[in-house]
């Protein structure tokens, strides 16, 4: 059966228990996330989909708006002291866990700490940080052993790990394992007996959520929520979960399969916006342990082969994407481009010429690739194209994106259970400087799978993260990508802007760098 006629079953769909029909489907939210929900913790597994659950559960200290600015979220406010070596955060009265339990400034320094251990931006962070105390139920204390003016903008990161609170006896759980219960503050809450592993999972309003008085803007303002009752479900196939919006059994699709996208825009009953303006950067991760890829020649010759455009036709429609030959987000705020190397046989004669040189001799590549999780699914199989015209040996392994993930954290040789090559992308939000962005840091074992090393590279973010004025972080900002460029930690495949689809009758869908599951209603 074509896969664009095919209209999912009602039944199949709505195989949950408790589900009532007419008004109880009016106060109902039905989401179709970019993946399936396999895992419960956010600090342990940061992917969009994790993220996108916790911040349902969750709440966080701090915001961002759609500027990247913070603002206070849980946090009433905070001083900073003469010296700007203190720092002291009161929270909001009232806020309570789901269990019913208030929430308490010790609650909030366990979560810190279980973050930071995950976290890059958080890690730069606790480097800073002399001592983090409850002074009171209500009171956050930071010392510092120097200045570290970007302390808000941790807090409020609004992705890939955002900072969120949990009570203490969850967040004193070791940060290498993952949770199990989830149990937060935020406007939505988890029902667990109704959760099916890669397959669907179910919240309820939380009646004593008290959201802010300001104006929502992507993770800032007041949280506010009109339904009674959201279910996230998981749609493997495109086509079935547009069929499915045009029906009525779903109200929004994270990413609709960019072709379906002019059918969803024909539609009276559907809409599409662009899910964020600032756009997604795609990009070619490398394994830096292992032959070839652990030379930095092989990486540059790969980053010379990469013709843009075609990657980004695979995803984007036209005018959604553009060309980005620099390793932050383009158009974003001292953002560089470097002038792309000339592509054709010459690049390819170049790429086979760096392998030759690092003693490649027709080894297996693995490449590892989600089967399930379209703005990555085509870049992946473009690259195992592009790797067979350079001839090399490619082992493509594509499994849903639970599996993708798991696999990806394996440091083991590729031929034990690891990989060497990896497609994926990043919100623009969530890499846009050096202190937040996870594809570009260069620690080691610390650093996001793929584990680069550079202590140059190290050396710049630091400067970066503790510049004294905004010359001092231009300045470094730009030596900073200067090395990036020669280093490669990544490989960018382009900028783009996905089309998020929803039903006619929903209203104020937020634009944010994950989707937020508030301020809509149903007209």
């Amino acid at each position: 059966m074509d896969r664009r006629s095919l209209l999912i079953s009602p039944a199949a769909l709505l195989a949950a228990p408790a589900l009532a029909q007419g008004s109880a489907r009016a106060r109902t939210l039905r989401f179709m996330p970019q993946a399936a929900l396999a895992t419960l913790d956010p600090i342990f597994n940061p992917t969009t989909i994790v993220t996108t659950h916790g911040f349902c559960v969750f709440d966080t200290l701090y915001g961002c708006d759609r500027a990247l600015r913070p603002h206070p979220q849980m946090a009433e406010g905070h001083e900073v002291s003469a010296d700007a070596l203190t720092w002291r955060i009161r929270l909001r009265d009232g806020l309570r866990f789901h269990d019913g339990e208030p929430v308490r400034a010790q609650d909030c320094v366990a979560s810190i700490r279980r973050w930071a251990v995950r976290d890059g931006f958080g890690q730069v962070l606790m480097q800073a940080v002399a001592e983090l105390v409850a002074e009171d139920d209500r009171t956050i204390r930071f010392r510092l052993n120097r200045p570290f003016p970007a302390l808000l903008d941790a807090l409020a990161k609004p992705g890939s790990s955002p900072c969120f609170m949990m009570p203490e006896r969850l967040a004193s759980q070791p940060a290498d394992r993952p949770i199990t219960e989830a149990v937060g503050s935020g406007p939505w809450k988890f029902l667990p007996g109704e959760f099916v592993q890669g397959a669907r999972a179910a919240y309820v309003r939380n009646e004593a959520y008290v959201p802010r008085a300001e104006r929502a803007e992507a993770a800032a303002g007041g949280k506010r929520v009109h339904f009674d009752r959201l279910e996230l479900i998981w749609i493997p196939d495109g086509g079935t979960a547009a069929a499915a919006l045009r029906t009525g059994e779903i109200d929004w699709i994270e990413y609709p399969l960019p072709d379906l996208v002019p059918v969803l825009e024909r539609d009276r009953h559907t809409k599409t916006q662009v899910y964020d303006p600032n756009g997604f950067l795609g990009f070619l991760r490398f394994n830096h342990l292992y032959p070839p890829f652990n030379d930095v020649r092989v990486r540059r010759a790969i980053r010379d082969v990469i013709e843009q455009a075609d990657f980004m036709q695979a995803v984007a429609l036209p005018g959604d994407w553009q060309e980005c030959h620099a390793m932050f987000p383009c158009g974003l705020p001292g953002v560089v481009e470097s002038t792309p190397a000339p592509r054709g046989e010459a690049a390819m004669a170049r790429a086979r010429a760096a392998l030759a040189e690092a003693g490649y001799k027709g080894e297996p590549i693995i490449h590892i690739n989600p089967s399930d999780f379209p703005a990555v699914t085509q870049q992946g199989r473009l690259t195992v194209d592009l790797m067979r015209r350079l001839g090399l040996n490619i082992q493509p392994v594509e499994s849903d994106w639970a599996t993708i993930i798991a696999r990806r954290a394996n440091r083991a040789p590729p031929a034990q259970g690891g990989w060497h090559l990896h497609n994926t992308n990043g919100p623009a939000a969530t890499i846009a400087n050096p202190a937040v962005s996870w594809p570009t840091r260069m620690h080691g074992s610390a650093a996001w799978p793929g584990w680069p090393e550079d202590a140059a590279v190290e050396a710049e973010v630091a400067a970066w993260i503790g510049a004294a004025d905004t010359g001092a972080q231009e300045a470094a900002m730009r030596r900073l990508q200067a090395l990036l460029w020669e280093a490669v930690p990544i490989a960018p495949t382009g900028l783009f802007r996905l089309r998020t689809a929803f039903r006619a009758d929903i209203t104020d869908v937020l634009q944010a760098p994950n989707p937020m599951l508030w301020n809509l209603r149903r007209v």
